[in-house]
């Protein structure tokens, strides 16, 4: 269940250091940003979004405060960040055809939601308003970068002659992706593996022509 307290917190840490002045000096370390990233992740997978601020990543990480202002303007873009980094929208390039191509990356994002900092993901997009950076970020980072690798899969797909080109593009994405984030959002029903893959098998379906067995010769 999601701790309501969860959703003050995290609006507080978004709205805190909103005034910070731009950012100066020396351009910033990668290793330093490492540093401070980890010590984010480290903070909210042990102690939750109400104890994450600057001054703790900075204690935690040994990264001082004006280095860490140089990476980020407040306490929210560094949130964002730790949470959603490694998050994909894509998947490797696969040979099998739209069905492989689709399951690759789906069950690449199923995996990566599975995990704790996927739910901490969703607790915070749900406590989020949507125009919140937070919120944005998701969408572009995320379901919008999965949309496109999508588009790319069958669009690849119907140049090869294994379906035919959808009339709507964009409703047919709808129907494959919106299920992911919906179940993800919502948390009515588990997703998994066999989630993805019925996603896979159903978008194959849903796109006709020989999309489940691959290119024609």
């Amino acid at each position: 269940m999601i701790d309501p307290m969860n959703y003050v917190t995290f609006s507080n840490i978004m709205s805190q250091d909103d005034t910070q002045p731009p950012r100066r000096g020396r351009p910033p370390s990668k290793a330093a940003r490492q540093k401070a990233l980890m010590a984010a992740r480290e903070i909210l997978a042990t102690q939750g979004f109400g104890r994450l601020s600057i001054e703790a990543v900075a204690a935690r990480s040994g990264v001082g405060k004006p280095t860490i202002y140089r990476h980020w303007a407040n306490a929210g873009e560094l949130v964002m960040e730790a949470l959603m980094s490694d998050l994909p929208g894509r998947a490797p390039a696969s040979g099998g055809g739209l069905v492989e191509g689709l399951r690759g990356q789906l069950h690449l994002l199923v995996a990566a939601f599975a995990t704790t900092r996927g739910r901490q993901v969703a607790m915070v997009l749900a406590a989020s308003d949507p125009e919140s950076e937070m919120t944005k970020a998701f969408r572009h980072r995320v379901i919008l970068s999965s949309r496109e690798h999508g588009r790319s899969l069958i669009e690849a797909a119907a140049q090869a002659g294994e379906i035919d080109r959808p009339q709507d593009i964009e409703i047919i994405l709808d129907m494959i992706y919106a299920p992911l984030f919906y179940r993800l959002l919502v948390g009515h029903l588990p997703i998994g593996p066999d989630f993805a893959e019925g996603l896979a098998e159903h978008a194959g379906r849903l796109l006709g022509g020989n999309a489940a067995e691959g290119p024609r010769a």
